[in-house]
C-alpha cells in the first residue's frame, strides 16, 4: 500500500479530508439558498432524493447517510408525511422497522426541484471537461466506498470479540 502523505509535509491545504469539508461547507449554504422560496428545505429534498433513488428506505438509514440523529430525522419524516410527500409502512417481516416511500406528490416535488440543483452544479463545473467531471465522480465514489469499508472494520472486529 502506497503512502500518499508524510507527517513532515502534511498540511490542511493538502489534506483530502480538509478539502472535502471545505467544499461541503462552501457549497451547502449556496445550495440551501436555492430552496429559500420553497416550502421544502434542501435537507428535506435530500431525504426525498434518498427515497427516490433507493439510497435508503428507513429513517435510521437516511439518518446514517445524511449524518443526522435519528430523532431529528423522525421529525423531518413527520413533516414530509404531513405535507403528503412520503408515506410510512411497517415492515411485514420486522414490526420494529418502518419503511418510508415517496408519494406521487413527493415524486413530483422532488423531480420539479432537480433542475435547480443540476443548474447549480453545472455552473460550478463549467471549467471542468466532461471527462474530468466523470473522473471526479468515480474517484469520490471510490473514496466513499473505501471509507465505508474502513468504518465497518471496527464493527466487524467488535462483533468477533
Amino acid at each position: 500500500m502506497a503512502a500518499h502523505y508524510r507527517s513532515s509535509t502534511f498540511t490542511a491545504q493538502n489534506s483530502i479530508g480538509h478539502m472535502i469539508c471545505r467544499a461541503h461547507n462552501l457549497f451547502l449554504p449556496q445550495i440551501e439558498t436555492l430552496f429559500e422560496d420553497e416550502t421544502l428545505t434542501f435537507t428535506q429534498w435530500r431525504v426525498l432524493m434518498s427515497l427516490r433513488d433507493n439510497v435508503a428506505t428507513t429513517c435510521a438509514d437516511i439518518a446514517r447517510n445524511l449524518r443526522h440523529d435519528n430523532g431529528s430525522m423522525t421529525r423531518l419524516a413527520d413533516q414530509l408525511e404531513a405535507q403528503g410527500l412520503l408515506s410510512r409502512q411497517r415492515s411485514s417481516t420486522d414490526r420494529r422497522v418502518v419503511h418510508l416511500a415517496l408519494t406521487a406528490q413527493g415524486k413530483k416535488t422532488v423531480e420539479t426541484l432537480i433542475p435547480r440543483v443540476v443548474d447549480y452544479w453545472n455552473v460550478l463545473l463549467a471549467d471542468f471537461s466532461r471527462a474530468e467531471t466523470e473522473t471526479l465522480i468515480k474517484l469520490l465514489i471510490r473514496l466513499i466506498a473505501t471509507g465505508e469499508s474502513a468504518a465497518q472494520e471496527p464493527e466487524k472486529q467488535r462483533r468477533a470479540s
